[in-house]
């Protein structure tokens, strides 16, 4: 199947529901106000684009892949960021709504999340290198992230290591223990 190849466009307010995007290759795009929500975006990919106060929330990103994308103010509950395509995965969130997602084994380098709500988020032995989190809504998700019980004393050491190279501004975890 042929991929068709998008570039350099603005969409605004269009409902990706009733207009598929699966399989499209966007480049250098900018969606503002648009739903993806539970749109099938398998097999999609998104390059140095640009989502503005859009929803994808529950959206199939199975093979999705966000190369340089930025979300700002997005709302993108249930995502399972897992799926998509890792090849130069890179993406940054500002103030968006990240809940009940996860990122399950991710590598995630220098990714910012700021301001942003992120109850409930899977990171599940995530790596963090050089990530920033600022003013971020972290929950139970610290903890799950963690998850000592279930973890080798290697794997421990890994997750302590990964935290110490994260940026974690405006936080205090000591409560959360």
């Amino acid at each position: 199947m042929e991929k068709t190849l998008v570039a350099d466009e603005e969409f605004n307010g269009v409902d990706f529901n009733q207009k598929s995007a699966k399989g499209t290759d966007f480049e250098n795009c900018q969606f503002l106000n648009c739903s993806f929500a539970s749109a099938d975006l398998t097999d999609t990919c998104f390059s140095e684009c640009e989502f503005d106060a859009c929803d994808l929330s529950s959206a199939k990103i199975t093979n999705t892949a966000f190369k340089d994308v930025s979300f700002c103010d997005c709302k993108l509950l249930g995502l399972k960021f897992e799926s998509c395509n890792k090849f130069l995965l890179e993406f940054r969130f500002e103030g968006c709504q990240i809940d009940y997602t996860t990122f399950y084994q991710l590598k995630l380098p220098k990714t910012e999340f700021k301001n942003c709500s992120l109850k409930e988020a899977d990171f599940t032995e995530t790596d963090f290198s050089g990530s920033r989190f600022k003013i971020a809504t972290l929950a139970e998700q610290y903890l799950k992230m963690l998850n000592w019980k279930r973890q080798t004393s290697e794997q421990q050491r890994i997750t302590a290591s990964t935290l110490k190279k994260t940026e974690w501004q405006n936080h205090d975890f000591r409560k959360m223990v």
